[in-house]
């Protein structure tokens, strides 16, 4: 929000305006250099095995250090200072294992839009095994995600972090005497009505952003938690029957769910084989690492005050692609972790618009696609590169996008208070001059 001024009995501020792309999917595809969409098996392997290779090494150099940490080794001056030690060099292995790890689940999600090879077969192959290994059901989630991708921002035909609407929370019902539809204007008394009902204190912020984190990536596969509400209660996907899946799919689900009961089984042999002590720190805590990057980045890609969500009239391809935003993953805490979590996770955050636009684009090629979609964006007044991704963006995400309208067919987030931060405008192709008029369409 830019300004706000605060009257006796309500609030008012201005909205940042937010430009509506009016754009062909060609002009959008040609503007991404022809060699980017260029896919090698043998370059996107070589990142497997860098990904192995790196991980293998850090478990390597873990048990090193961790045998190192006895008195014979080490003088510290106090016995729990050993124990405490070895907590935090486990620590920072899962984290730095778990970090890693999330650059093989984005190879497989390459695998499943066909971006790893030329060949369907060595793709869905690959695929197949990196999500197994990951505790994702391969095809099913593919085929939901293809959805995710035909219909991002679809208020009701995408899969995944779709906004609640007000009625669906049960809020207030919408009084225009007392708040305006675009969220710039609240009286006091809606505004402590949504309050009450909503919440918006710091630590319900932080425990509600952190059950998302840890829980939301198993929710969404087996509850479809934050996914499309329109779909029946019991909607999962590991039923070949689910709405999401044609009939023709079944075998698909069902090599899907052979995946995953081969992890499971792989998971209880190994607890006792070693011990589930063991096998805790060695896998299971980097597991819920990654799925915890995994929402966080997938999270803060789809969801900000600023990103537009459309209802059927309003929507169109491009428009859903770009409402998505590229962010620089653990660019908060400095640059060097900001080229670490690109590093690590194969620019997934950072080259994310381009990625919606052409799913077929490899992440080795997606950092010049990305460089050349933005100038093309930048002609129409359009820039999509948020804030940094990391734990302090989530918490004012999730505070500042907690419901959307029932009415409008194109609607943005609004807060606890039910203030919104942005309104869409439009860009005026008949312009005569050289420059871009943007047309507010509600002034």
């Amino acid at each position: 929000m830019s300004t706000m001024s605060q009257q006796s009995d309500r609030t008012t501020v201005e909205l940042k305006p937010v430009v509506i792309p009016d754009l062909t999917i060609k002009d959008l595809l040609s503007a991404i250099p022809a060699h980017c969409h260029k896919r090698s098996a043998l370059r996107s392997a070589s990142y497997v095995v860098m990904d192995a290779v790196i991980i293998g090494a850090i478990y390597k150099a873990t048990y090193f250090l961790d045998a190192l940490l006895t008195p014979e080794h080490i003088a510290l001056p106090h016995a729990y200072l050993y124990p405490a030690a070895r907590f935090a060099l486990w620590a920072l292995y899962s984290f730095f294992v778990g970090l890693f790890a999330t650059g093989l689940w984005v190879i497989a999600h390459e695998c499943g839009h066909q971006a790893f090879s030329e060949s369907k077969t060595i793709n869905n192959a690959v695929g197949w095994v990196l999500h197994s290994a990951l505790g994702v059901p391969y095809h099913a989630w593919r085929i939901t995600h293809a959805k995710h991708h035909a219909s991002t921002g679809h208020m009701t035909q995408d899969q995944v972090f779709v906004p609640k609407t007000r009625s669906e929370l049960g809020l207030p019902a919408f009084d225009p005497s007392k708040e305006d539809l675009a969220g710039s204007s609240v009286t006091e008394e809606v505004k402590r009505e949504l309050w009450e009902a909503l919440g918006d204190s710091p630590i319900g912020a932080i425990y509600g952003s952190l059950r998302y984190l840890v829980g939301g990536w198993p929710a969404y596969l087996l509850l479809n938690a934050s996914g499309q509400p329109r779909y029946p209660k019991g909607t999962n996907h590991f039923t070949p029957s689910a709405v999401m899946f044609r009939p023709d799919q079944r075998n698909q689900i069902i090599i899907s769910n052979v995946g995953i009961m081969l992890w499971l089984s792989a998971i209880v042999m190994s607890i006792s084989q070693w011990g589930f002590f063991e096998v805790f720190r060695v896998y299971l805590v980097p597991y819920l690492w990654v799925n915890h990057w995994l929402v966080l980045i997938t999270f803060l890609q789809h969801t900000d005050p600023i990103l537009p969500h459309y209802r059927a009239s309003e929507f169109t391809f491009p428009r859903g692609a770009l409402a998505t935003l590229d962010r620089s993953l653990l660019g908060d805490l400095g640059s060097f972790m900001g080229w670490l979590g690109a590093f690590a996770t194969h620019g997934i955050s950072e080259t994310h618009v381009a990625h919606h636009v052409s799913s077929k684009i490899p992440h080795y090629h997606a950092w010049e696609a990305t460089d050349a979609l933005r100038k093309r964006l930048a002609q129409n007044g359009i820039t999509l590169q948020g804030r940094p991704g990391g734990w302090a963006e989530v918490y004012r995400v999730f505070k500042e996008c907690k419901f959307v309208e029932d009415e409008g067919d194109i609607v943005f987030y609004k807060n606890a208070y039910g203030l919104a931060a942005t309104k869409p405008v439009f860009v005026d192709n008949t312009a005569s001059d050289s420059g871009i008029e943007i047309v507010d369409k509600d002034a």
